[in-house]
């Protein structure tokens, strides 16, 4: 498999403050995983910067403003109530990822890459059309989906979101596009408080499959295995995004589930097969949560290794 990784040093000088969860060492720790010699038949790029014209595939027009407007030039301004911290660098950062989840997209339809990861940062599923949320300002996943229908002329386009949190922002953004799927597994009851199974969205595009607290391997891939995958392979979509987040791992300080590194490299497996079967291969993945250096490290290794076909 090609696998291509889009990065930007840009990502790092997001710094949301001492003691904030969403530190920069979470990038240090993806790139020092990635830069073990097991890992060196992987493509580098540098991720382009995202354009307005991107962001409002999305995002209301007045939010966008909005945040440019509170964008510090020394110190740090508040987005959500204290969770969503922008820095000097925060804007140049979150414009990386959306122009990374885009130009990922780009490369994988011209061929360039049979899968690509994005290893940025801030997370972005959390943020919804009109406010930031959860660490994350603009929802880069999201854009991208919109940016393969606009761009480049898709009919279907599916996001598989396995952090451990809702990605509430994810499933507002596609609720009312029947073009758009999204599929995600998270513990519940935890943060944002959405994500009940009986949320189908406006076309039944949307499948939540809540887990408990304390969920282990077995029970997360069973229940994967029997609603969300099946559910994806009836989507057929042209093309798979993947919200990437890597808290439900055993070691995350955030959340309570029971993952090891190899789930998350089994349920990459699970979606490459599907992906292999409908649309060529084709996977976009992006970099969510994760705020175990361990936990993070592992299980990102293991989704990365999988994407190559190891």
């Amino acid at each position: 498999m090609r696998t291509l990784v889009m990065f930007h040093p840009d990502c790092l000088e997001h710094l949301p403050g001492p003691g904030h969860p969403e530190s920069p060492e979470r990038l240090h720790v993806v790139m020092r995983a990635l830069w073990e010699p097991e890992f060196a038949g992987l493509a580098w790029r540098e991720a382009p910067r995202g354009s307005r014209e991107q962001l409002l595939l999305v995002h209301d027009a007045d939010y966008v403003d909005t945040v440019a407007a509170l964008a510090p030039l020394e110190g740090t301004a508040v987005l959500d109530g204290g969770d969503t911290v922008m820095s000097r660098g925060s804007l140049d950062a979150v414009m990386r990822c959306v122009g990374a989840a885009c130009a990922g997209v780009d490369a994988v339809l011209a061929g360039e890459a049979d899968n690509v990861f994005c290893a940025t940062r801030p997370c972005g599923h959390h943020a919804e059309p009109d406010r930031a949320m959860g660490f994350c300002i603009f929802n880069q996943v999201a854009i991208a989906a919109r940016h393969a229908l606009h761009a480049h002329g898709l009919a279907r386009v599916a996001v598989i979101d396995f952090d451990v949190h809702h990605g509430n922002g994810t499933q507002a953004a596609f609720h009312a596009e029947p073009r758009l799927f999204f599929g995600s597994s998270h513990q519940s009851p935890l943060y944002p408080g959405t994500g009940a199974a009986s949320e189908h969205g406006g076309s039944n595009n949307i499948v939540n499959v809540p887990l408990p607290p304390g969920c282990g391997s077995q029970a997360f891939r069973n229940s994967v295995a029997m609603r969300l995958l099946p559910a994806l392979r009836a989507f057929a979509p042209e093309l798979i995004l993947v919200s990437a987040g890597f808290d439900a791992h055993r070691l995350d300080p955030l959340a309570q589930m029971e993952l090891d590194d190899e789930d998350f490299g089994w349920i990459t497996r699970e979606v490459m097969a599907i992906a292999a079967d409908v649309c060529g291969g084709r996977i976009v993945s992006v970099l969510e949560g994760g705020y175990s250096g361990a936990g993070l490290a592992g299980g990102c290794a293991a989704h990365v290794r999988a994407l190559m076909g190891r």
